[in-house]
C-alpha cells in the first residue's frame, strides 16, 4: 500500500482550508507542498506563509519540496512553518551533503529530488544519508503534464541501488500519477506517490485518494 501525498499545488486556493480538511479526512498520508521560485523552475507557487497556513489545519505529515535555487538559505524557515520532510533538488544544491546534514540537524527528514534528465546513479555516494528520493516524472514547474515513461526504469534502478546499500530511503514519484502509471511505479519499487490534478480535478477527490491507496 503506497504512501499517498496529494499535491496542494492543485488545490483550490480560494477554498484552501476546505481542501486541507478533505485531505485530513481522506486516506492520504502526507500533504505534498511544492515551493517554486520562478528561477529554478519556470513558475512561482507559494512560500512560507501558505505553508504555515496549511500547517495550521493539517493533521498529517508535511512533505515540502523546494524547487528553488540555493535551498540551504531557507532550511530553518521551513522547519519553523511546519515541514516534517524537506526535499531539495540535486541540480540546485552545490553542497548537497552539507545541505542534507543541515536539514537533519533541524529535526526534519531529508529528501533529494531528481529532474527527469538527471540519472539516479549520481546519488550513489549519498543514498545512505537520505530519507527520501523524489523522482520527477514530469518536468517540474506546472501541474497536469504528461508522464515521462523513463521514470519507471529510474525507479527500478533506484530501488536496486537502495537495496544494495542497505538504505531505508523512501522512493517518492511526482508527476502524471494516475491509477495506471501509479500501478506501474509501485510495481517498480516506488513507496510514495504524489498526485495533484488527478486528485483535485476528479469528481470525488477523497475516493480518488482511496483508489490510489489500493495500488
Amino acid at each position: 500500500m503506497p504512501i499517498i501525498a496529494p499535491s496542494v499545488l492543485s488545490a483550490d486556493f480560494g477554498n484552501l482550508q476546505r481542501d486541507v480538511e478533505m485531505i485530513n479526512n481522506s486516506k492520504a498520508d502526507w500533504f505534498h507542498i511544492d515551493v517554486m521560485d520562478g528561477v529554478f523552475v519556470p513558475n512561482i507557487s507559494f512560500g512560507m506563509p501558505i505553508t504555515a497556513a496549511i500547517k495550521k489545519h493539517a493533521q498529517k505529515t508535511m512533505d515540502v519540496h523546494l524547487m528553488i535555487v540555493q535551498p540551504e538559505r531557507y532550511i530553518k524557515d521551513f522547519k519553523k512553518v511546519g515541514a516534517d520532510i524537506l526535499t531539495v533538488h540535486y541540480e540546485a544544491s552545490t553542497h548537497l551533503h552539507r545541505t542534507v546534514q543541515e536539514i537533519k540537524a533541524e529535526g526534519m527528514k531529508a529528501g533529494v529530488s531528481l529532474n527527469p534528465h538527471t540519472p539516479v546513479h549520481l546519488l550513489k555516494d549519498m543514498i545512505k544519508d537520505l530519507d527520501l528520493v523524489l523522482i520527477m516524472s514530469v518536468n517540474p514547474g506546472f501541474g497536469g503534464q504528461s508522464f515521462i515513461e523513463q521514470s519507471v526504469e529510474k525507479v527500478k534502478e533506484l530501488r536496486a541501488m537502495i537495496t544494495e546499500a542497505g538504505s531505508d530511503c523512501i522512493i517518492e514519484v511526482d508527476g502524471g500519477v494516475n491509477m495506471e502509471t501509479g500501478a506501474r511505479l509501485v510495481a517498480a519499487g516506488a513507496d510514495a506517490l504524489v498526485a495533484g490534478s488527478f486528485v483535485f480535478k476528479s469528481d470525488n477527490p477523497s475516493q480518488t485518494i482511496a483508489n490510489l491507496k489500493t495500488l
